[in-house]
């Protein structure tokens, strides 16, 4: 594999989309390779392509691969699609998700970034099963284009992300990040879509509260944050938007930037504050925090 020297490796997957009708021997191959690693190398975590969120599986596994490419209100809709699996099984490895519709993605959208995002979002909270999230593609060639869309475009001399890129960038410090229960009290609530973690980097601790308006009206929210053991600090707080004019919007070499985040200072920050989401957008709100305890982002 191009390695001279051993490395470690944590885990396997046997096959590739290999679980369905239309290939009924996958699972007596799997059972061979599984028992082979197995001994072999005990502490490899090894993944099955069969989806067990929905019903147990029947052989032995510690991850199972999900993948899901679709529209993007389809996509939105699957926010929760983790929330109701059981909780005594193997984890889940997204290994596979985009918005892929022509209409709603084109070359990489606004609108499909939204959708991702509301999906990235049901995994964070349901981050107590589903162990890792991978989008996919994550690079294409401009001159050698064989799916659409891809996170990141290049060429001989240049490159872009596409807006499904830079949403990426919201989820940066979820990784080991603490999970606080989120509560959603609008009447646009069916067209929203928020976590909250508390996060430090080398000199704060914040809180962030991130929220996907789907919908095409504005919505003014009210954001409590209970539990505080110390004051919010306004000058080291912001605010970060990804939206743009259309939700067809896209990047290009032309316009590399076109659809990407916008971080400004958040001068309201307060343990409870108002705060309005534009149409069509992704939020996230860094409340910088001294000492946090146990919180609930009531909105």
């Amino acid at each position: 594999m191009g390695h001279p020297e051993q490395f470690p490796l944590k885990y396997v997957a046997v096959g590739n989309e290999d679980c369905d009708n239309t290939k009924p021997f996958y699972q007596g191959h799997y059972l061979k390779f599984y028992n082979a690693i197995r001994e072999a190398y005990p502490d490899i975590q090894i993944i099955s392509n069969c989806d067990g969120s929905s019903e147990p599986l029947d052989h032995p596994v510690d991850l199972y691969d999900f993948h899901i490419y679709t529209n993007a209100n389809d996509l939105f809709l699957k926010k929760d699609k983790f929330s109701r699996t059981s909780r005594t099984g193997p984890k889940v490895f997204v290994s596979e998700y985009a918005v892929t519709d022509e209409g709603d993605a084109g070359k990489g959208s606004l609108l499909a970034s939204l959708a991702e995002a509301a999906f990235l979002i049901g995994l964070e909270n349901n981050s107590d099963i589903v162990h890792m999230a991978c989008y996919a593609p994550l690079f294409v060639n401009e001159n050698d284009r064989q799916w659409n869309p891809d996170a990141i475009v290049f060429n001989s001399w240049q490159q872009y992300g596409t807006p499904s890129y830079w949403m990426q960038t919201f989820f940066g410090e979820s990784s080991g990040a603490v999970i606080h229960p989120v509560r959603l009290n609008s009447s646009y609530s069916g067209s929203l879509a928020a976590s909250a973690i508390t996060w430090q980097d080398n000199e704060d601790i914040f809180l962030r509260i991130k929220i996907v308006n789907f919908g095409p009206n504005a919505v003014n929210l009210t954001l409590s944050a209970t539990g505080l053991e110390a004051g919010v600090n306004t000058s080291r707080s912001a605010v970060t938007v990804l939206t743009s004019n259309d939700t067809l919007d896209e990047n290009s070499f032309d316009d590399p930037l076109k659809v990407k985040p916008v971080k400004s200072g958040l001068p309201s920050a307060a343990e409870e504050m108002q705060a309005m989401l534009v149409p069509h957008s992704f939020t996230s709100f860094d409340l910088a925090l001294d000492e946090y305890g146990e919180l609930v982002a009531d909105m």
